[in-house]
């Protein structure tokens, strides 16, 4: 070997090696990186609970106040799939609220699910934060593993606040659109609610309760985005049973709910033209389903105009224009319009005030019974627009067909114990002096 080539050599390896030595240590031996900023000894506090989610652009600095001060204090947890310590000086030190740390960790991949350090750190968060990027990257890394798991038992156990942006957002409903075929356009979803791409996905994944059957959709500055969503409204009616009800955001505004299901909306309304929208079916119609959903057909929901009830609020950087997602009728500062879809056409007019409640309601509410909440994750209940006057009998079906149970209707109101079954679909069927009516319902 010439002694030039031994010095390119040698200037090669020096060159790997202070490269690798540059490298966070996290990013070569493990399936993730960490980066952490604040105190190492973990506080406990207890959090406010609450969601916050943000439409996808620069995040809304008084919304995000508003998710910290919820952390009452602890321990800040950023979850992404991309991209790398941007949060973690923004939520430790700019916003002016106290927090314990901020620690932000990079899925380098799903084998991450599996590490206990990952594991440990969720268990001790008060506040867990969803990046932005591919929606479809998170539900393929953390869906039935200890990730969701263990975020979900914080939800449930110890009240922890949680949050995102973009896909962040996104992920966030009982019913989500999970990108797995990739993103899909207003147009071909319309002209095709059964498009490949079309993914209204309710295999179990978070479990934030006041959301159980909404579905959220993000960067609304792109009126593109609305047709789409009402497809996925229209999906979930027609697939699933369920009534479900979209929250919209703008890309630079942001909706947080509280403990008590109020949602506020903050933007830099009237400065910026920022909105949010809070979408469901009419239920003051006898029938609410769409007219047409199915493949190959462009989507009919029009119900001479009225197919559709969206509270539409201009978000303010107080976020005091408000919706109240415990009964989805109360707004303040907002106004109702009416979306219906013709012929794949999706159009928008001033409505009236809806004079009824869609909460847990299924599909059941055309008939003359209701049968609620739907996703169920405990008790499955009955009870009828005229008590339970002609109820003879109600059954419960697992897939595949096999009987699960009879609901004893000797009462005002059915219930149906479902709490040790396993998570899925199944089939209620509801015997009446009138006729026989089958309900999917979802198992969370």
């Amino acid at each position: 070997m010439s002694k030039v080539s031994l010095l390119f050599k040698t200037y090669h390896m020096r060159a790997i090696l202070v490269l690798f030595a540059l490298l966070p240590l996290a990013a070569i031996s493990q399936s993730y990186t960490s980066y952490f900023t604040g105190s190492a000894t973990d506080v406990v506090t207890s959090p406010q609970g609450g969601i916050c989610l943000m439409g996808g652009a620069t995040e809304h600095d008084e919304a995000m106040k508003w998710f910290l001060q919820r952390a009452n204090g602890g321990d800040i947890l950023v979850l992404r799939a991309s991209g790398s310590n941007g949060y973690n000086d923004y939520l430790y030190s700019q916003l002016g609220v106290s927090v314990n740390s901020v620690e932000t960790i990079v899925f380098n991949n799903a084998s991450a699910s599996d590490d206990s350090y990952v594991q440990q750190k969720i268990e001790a968060a008060e506040a867990i934060w969803f990046a932005g990027g591919d929606q479809w990257d998170y539900v393929s890394y953390w869906r039935n593993t200890p990730v969701d798991s263990l975020i979900n038992l914080g939800l449930e156990q110890r009240n922890i606040v949680i949050g995102g942006t973009s896909a962040g957002m996104a992920i966030q409903g009982g019913i989500y659109f999970s990108a797995e075929n990739g993103t899909v356009t207003s147009s071909a979803a319309l002209n095709n609610p059964y498009d490949f791409r079309v993914t209204a996905d309710s295999t179990s994944f978070l479990k934030n309760t006041i959301l159980s059957d909404v579905i959220t959709d993000t960067h609304y500055d792109n009126p593109d985005r609305k047709g789409r969503h009402a497809v996925f409204l229209a999906r979930i009616n027609t697939d699933y049973g369920i009534v479900g009800k979209g929250i919209a955001c703008d890309e630079y505004t942001a909706v947080c709910i509280d403990e008590n299901g109020l949602a506020s909306a903050y933007g830099e309304w009237p400065t910026y033209d920022e909105n949010v929208y809070f979408i469901q079916p009419n239920c003051e119609l006898q029938d609410f389903s769409p007219e047409d959903c199915s493949a190959g057909n462009p989507l009919e929901w029009n119900h001479n105009g009225d197919a559709l009830k969206v509270y539409h609020i201009k978000a303010t950087m107080n976020g005091e224009n408000t919706f109240d997602l415990s009964d989805w009728t109360t707004g303040v500062g907002g106004t109702w319009k009416n979306w219906r879809v013709t012929n794949g056409i999706l159009q928008e007019i001033v409505g009236d005030s809806l004079s009824c409640s869609s909460v847990g309601l299924a599909e059941s509410e055309k008939g003359l019974f209701r049968v609620y909440p739907n996703p169920v994750s405990e008790f499955l209940n009955i009870d009828g627009l005229h008590a339970l006057e002609g109820l003879k009998s109600a059954h419960l079906f697992d897939v595949s067909g096999k009987h699960i149970g009879e609901m004893d209707v000797q009462s005002n109101q059915a219930k149906f114990d479902m709490q040790n079954l396993s998570e899925g679909m199944y089939t209620l069927s509801i015997v009446s002096d009138q006729e026989v009516r089958n309900y999917l319902i979802v198992k969370h």
